[in-house]
């Protein structure tokens, strides 16, 4: 792995709802119901490790359906906007470009090296506008890289893949909250979102296992070339698992204590540290109640006393 590769395999990349709002408008006003994808420009800051895109635009774009090569960009318009944002927010400033995918096409890298003209290291972001049944968040960001080869070859340009999330500011929420009002079941209560939630978490948990599992094995039938850097991050996800190969609740006789397997430990630890805080909770607001209620008498008595005298 080259070092200008690792650089950008530590950076995460945040989506403001901004940008899916913005380039989902783009997709419908220009290419909804056709083969075509849009193109636009997008801003934020990315003088950290933490990329924010927090706004965008779109731009003239088009290509040959049948000739991917031959593709068509206003650079002219990308300039004069660049212009009129710049005295909305000068914070914003170019960072890369984004399409409507759903996938990398390619001439990807020649529309990389335009944008080039603007920022020294263009980001690629695609979104994907259109409903899925998959579970997961609707972007990709892409770093292009030179690909050093290990057997001496010349060095082929290719995008990275860079973490990416969804994350909104303070107002941002608030807009987003009120739209959900309107989308979601109100007769649903809380507890039937937080079971729905957990499932679409739990599926898409399933999702990402299956990708792995697909991965290694094609790279085990030698299908796909063997990544060091893909093998090392899921062999630190593999470290971070408990070794449930050490002894089981058969072998202890279904006792938790005696038990040597530590994810059953964990969860035991786990459970007696909450049912702890309840108890000490519930402890609390009894002794709480019964002070209210003799402060509550000694203030009758002290009443009828009163009217007593």
């Amino acid at each position: 792995m080259s070092t200008n590769e690792s650089i950008f395999l530590n950076k995460t990349v945040t989506v403001s709802p901004l940008v899916l709002l913005s380039v989902v408008d783009h997709f419908n006003r220009v290419a909804q119901d056709s083969n075509k994808r849009v193109v636009g420009v997008l801003l934020g800051d990315n003088s950290s490790d933490t990329i924010r895109a927090t706004n965008s635009y779109a731009i003239p774009f088009e290509e040959d359906d049948k000739n991917p090569g031959v593709w068509f960009l206003d650079h002219n318009f990308i300039e004069s906007m660049g212009e009129m944002y710049k005295k909305i927010n000068a914070k914003e400033r170019l960072i890369g470009w984004y399409h409507s995918g759903p996938k990398l096409k390619p001439s990807d890298l020649k529309i990389n090296d335009v944008f080039k003209k603007y920022t020294t290291n263009p980001l690629l972001l695609i979104v994907d506008v259109q409903p899925r049944e998959s579970i997961g968040i609707p972007t990709d960001a892409y770093y292009a890289v030179d690909d050093i080869k290990n057997d001496g070859s010349a060095a082929e340009r290719t995008f990275i893949h860079v973490p990416s999330i969804i994350e909104a500011e303070e107002a941002e929420e608030i807009g987003v909250e009120h739209l959900l009002r309107d989308i979601r079941d109100q007769a649903a209560g809380s507890l039937s979102l937080k079971v729905t939630q957990n499932y679409q978490s739990l599926l898409g948990l399933h999702q990402k296992l299956a990708d792995i599992s697909k991965y290694l094995d094609k790279v085990y039938k030698q299908s796909l070339p063997i990544n060091h850097t893909i093998l090392g991050k899921l062999q630190n996800v593999f470290n971070l698992l408990p070794n449930l190969n050490e002894g089981s609740m058969m072998e202890a006789g279904n006792d938790p204590k005696n038990s040597t397997n530590p994810l059953n430990t964990a969860f035991t630890v786990k459970t007696n540290d909450q049912l702890m805080m309840v108890y000490i909770s519930t402890l609390v607001r009894s002794i709480i109640a019964f002070h209210d209620l003799i402060e509550n008498k000694l203030e009758n008595k002290m009443l009828n006393e009163g009217k007593t005298v």
